[in-house]
């Protein structure tokens, strides 16, 4: 993992208004590394809206990879607003 890389946010600490944890979504959006802090941390580029720390350890980061075929392009989802760090649909 390095600066400017593009990597999925896992959900484990952010909580949403889904009623049922299994089904809430696995992985949050694409966010992009805006600085290397330390062996484990990373600082992501959040939207505005979000009121969370932008410091996440590298155990909640997946790295993205493009998809392979066309057909497994999936359209980004709507962007999340986030109150009193907790998500709201």
């Amino acid at each position: 993992m390095k600066i400017r890389d593009n990597m999925w946010l896992e959900n484990k600490n952010i909580y949403s208004n889904q009623p049922l944890k299994k089904l809430d979504q696995k992985k949050y959006r694409l966010f992009r590394i805006s600085n290397d802090i330390s062996l484990g941390a990373f600082q992501l580029e959040l939207p505005e809206g979000w009121i969370i720390h932008n410091m996440f350890n590298k155990d909640l980061l997946t790295k993205y990879k493009a998809p392979q075929f066309k057909e497994q392009h999936m359209d980004p989802a709507p962007p999340l607003t986030i109150i009193n760090e907790e998500e709201e649909l």
